[in-house]
C-alpha cells in the first residue's frame, strides 16, 4: 500500500518506517528537518521535509504521494525530560494535537485517503474503576490545568481523526513509552508501552481492525487491551531483533 508517515522521523516514526518497509508498503515519511530527510531515504522512504502547520504546503505533499493511509505519528516534545519546561512541552504538544491534526486530515481527505491511523494516549481517563476501557470518559477538558489542556488536544485528535467524512479512523491510544530514545529507558508509571510494540501497532493497524479507538500498552490492569489484541493481534512483548 501507499502510506503517507507524518512523523517518520519521531521516536516511533523510526521504528515504523523500516517495518512498513518490510511488510512491503510504499512509504512517504515527514520531516521538519533537511539532515533527516537522508536518513528516511535510507531507510527506503520517499523524504518530505515539510511542517504540519503549513496547511497548504502539506496538502499539496500528502495530495502528490496519493496514500491509501495516512499514519499520524507527530508530536512536539523534547528528546530530553526537563520538568522545568513540561508546561510548554505540553502547551505545543496540545496546539499540535488541535491544528496539526485538522491539517493533516484535511490533506488526507483532498488526497482521497482510505485509512487514518493517529497515535493518542491511554493515560488520560477520568478518575474511575480500573482497567479502563475504551469507552470509559476522558479527564476533564476544562479550566487551564496542564491535564485540562492535554486531553482538550487528545479529544480534538480524536475526534478529527474518528469523525471524517470518507476516512475510516483508527486511534491508537499509546500507553507511557519507555525504551530507546523515550524519555524513559525502562517501563515508567502505569499502563507502560515499549516504543517497538507502538510502532508494531501502527504497522498492524494499516490492513487490520475496524474503525475506533484501541488501548495499545501493557496489561499491567491500568487500561484492558483486550480489543487491540483481538482485533489488530497486538502484541504487547513485541520487539524490533
Amino acid at each position: 500500500m501507499r502510506i503517507f508517515l507524518a512523523g517518520a522521523t519521531g521516536v516511533i516514526g523510526r521504528r515504523l518506517t523500516p517495518l512498513l518497509v518490510a511488510g512491503g508498503h510504499s512509504v512517504t515519511g515527514t520531516t521538519r528537518s533537511a539532515e533527516k530527510a537522508g536518513a528516511l531515504r535510507e531507510q527506503g522512504a520517499q523524504a518530505v521535509v515539510v511542517d504540519v502547520f503549513d496547511r497548504r504546503t502539506l496538502c499539496d505533499a500528502v495530495v502528490a504521494a496519493r496514500p491509501e493511509v495516512v499514519i499520524h505519528q507527530l508530536t512536539d516534545l523534547p528528546q530530553v525530560f526537563d520538568p522545568a519546561r513540561r508546561g510548554d512541552a505540553l502547551r505545543r504538544n496540545a496546539r499540535l494535537r488541535i491544528e496539526g491534526t485538522a491539517n493533516l486530515v484535511a490533506a488526507a481527505q483532498a488526497a482521497g485517503a482510505r485509512r487514518l491511523i493517529a497515535q493518542s494516549i491511554a493515560f488520560i481517563y477520568a478518575d474511575g474503576p480500573e482497567p479502563h476501557a475504551e469507552g470509559d470518559p476522558l479527564a476533564a477538558a476544562d479550566g487551564d490545568e496542564l491535564n485540562a489542556l492535554t486531553s482538550r488536544g487528545v479529544q480534538a485528535l480524536e475526534g478529527a481523526t474518528l469523525n471524517a467524512p470518507g476516512i475510516d479512523g483508527i486511534v491508537l491510544r499509546y500507553g507511557r513509552l519507555y525504551g530507546s530514545g523515550t524519555w524513559f529507558e525502562a517501563a515508567n508509571g502505569r499502563g507502560p508501552l515499549h516504543v517497538d510494540a507502538a510502532a508494531q501497532a501502527a504497522l498492524l493497524a494499516v490492513t487490520r481492525g475496524a474503525p475506533g479507538l484501541y488501548n495499545i500498552a501493557e496489561d499491567d490492569g491500568a487500561v484492558t487491551i483486550d480489543k487491540a489484541r483481538n482485533e489488530l493481534s497486538f502484541d504487547p512483548a513485541f520487539r524490533l531483533k
